[in-house]
């Protein structure tokens, strides 16, 4: 009998390897990553990754933040590049969007925050909170207050619930986990300048989004916006568990000393790894190639699957992609898995695509044949 929680729905099915974009089973079996460890793996199991950790470890893989640490300074620096914000380093996801709460509230002295129906931005009472999907809070007892919802791509829905103690609205620029839905371009853009003009905080949740998943370092810049704020984890570190909270310089006296912490937050591990992602992320020509290569892969599905009548759309951006379909989620899984490939699912009825942004078109090629097949 297993001493774990039962949490998790876990396949049968144990990988204790992996090389390059492929996973490799406790059998011995090998398999095409079309997942990426929920959009973690960004780079595959990369050797240069590899490298920086197994350097690290040999030195020392952590201290805490009572010290200086020039990794943290090294990383914030490649991630930031040309724009004007602080990073705080947290340990996931979760984390960077609660750290994105807070300084919003405190920066602002107000604490409504307006996220969207159907988002998420995670698990801890005040992501789960932020997060516009019922199922996620049932059973949990009162949400943290003052958050209000208002529809995905509906600026006049924002409008309507902005009151004197809004403090900012908080947007994923896909919402992957309700079924891989792109934000509209035009409302993006006047959202933003709605938020600037009232003088609300535009928080950007980038954890699932950032980090090259759609063929630029951050979604937001498909978009000709700069948020405010902005999350990351995921991709960060290729899988080591780190998050990030970039803000403004502006906001800096919010997070004063004593202000907010965390224990594990960017630990020399976690940030050698990131160092090593970003170098390789931020090398001549890698985002561009990783963009044109997740358009070949939409284009590939497009033309193997858009005529199918279990498909009704196919759509994402860049190396996010989801495939909407009348079959059973759970039988395309497990059929993909038994011709070696891993996929996700997202909603409850969209097949969701995170590849590594190292695919070569010839692993797409592969990766779209035996979609194909199983959608036959």
């Amino acid at each position: 009998m297993s001493k774990l929680f039962s949490n998790y729905k876990r396949a049968d099915i144990e990988f204790v390897k992996a090389q390059g974009n492929e996973l490799i089973d406790s059998q011995g079996k090998h398999y095409l990553d079309f997942s990426t460890g929920i959009g973690v793996t960004n780079l595959g199991f990369h050797p240069q990754v590899k490298a920086a950790l197994e350097k690290q470890v040999q030195e020392i893989w952590h201290t805490p933040n009572l010290y200086q640490n020039s990794l943290q300074e090294e990383v914030a620096k490649k991630l930031i590049g040309d724009y004007d914000y602080l990073a705080f380093f947290c340990n996931s996801g979760a984390e960077a969007n609660e750290a994105a709460i807070k300084i919003a509230r405190k920066a602002s002295g107000k604490q409504g925050i307006i996220t969207f129906e159907n988002s998420f931005h995670g698990r801890t009472f005040g992501s789960m909170s932020a997060t516009g999907q019922d199922k996620i809070k049932t059973g949990f007892g009162d949400a943290v207050p003052h958050f209000s919802y208002a529809k995905f791509n509906d600026l006049n829905s924002v409008k309507a619930l902005v009151n004197e103690d809004t403090a900012a609205v908080m947007l994923e620029m896909v919402q992957g986990e309700s079924g891989v839905l792109p934000a509209d371009q035009t409302f993006v853009q006047e959202l933003a300048s709605f938020c600037q003009d009232k003088g609300l905080y535009l928080i950007v949740d980038e954890v699932q989004t950032g980090m090259g998943r759609t063929g630029t370092l951050f979604s937001f810049e498909h978009y000709g916006i700069i948020p405010d704020i902005v999350t990351l984890a995921k991709g960060l570190a290729n899988g080591v568990p780190v998050g990030a909270m970039l803000a403004k310089s502006s906001l800096s006296p919010a997070f004063s000393y004593g202000s907010h912490g965390s224990t594990f937050g960017g630990n020399k591990l976690a940030m050698s790894a990131s160092s090593a992602v970003l170098d390789l992320m931020r090398a001549p020509g890698f985002l561009d190639q990783a963009w044109e290569n997740g358009n070949y892969l939409q284009d590939q599905l497009k033309k193997a699957l858009g005529a199918n009548p279990k498909v009704s759309d196919i759509r994402g951006l860049g190396y996010m992609i989801g495939i909407q379909t009348t079959e059973n989620l759970a039988d395309l899984v497990q059929a993909a898995r038994d011709e070696g490939l891993i996929v996700l699912t997202a909603g409850t009825n969209v097949i969701r695509l995170l590849p590594p942004l190292t695919l070569s078109k010839e692993e797409i090629d592969q990766g779209v044949a035996i979609l194909a097949e199983i959608f036959r």
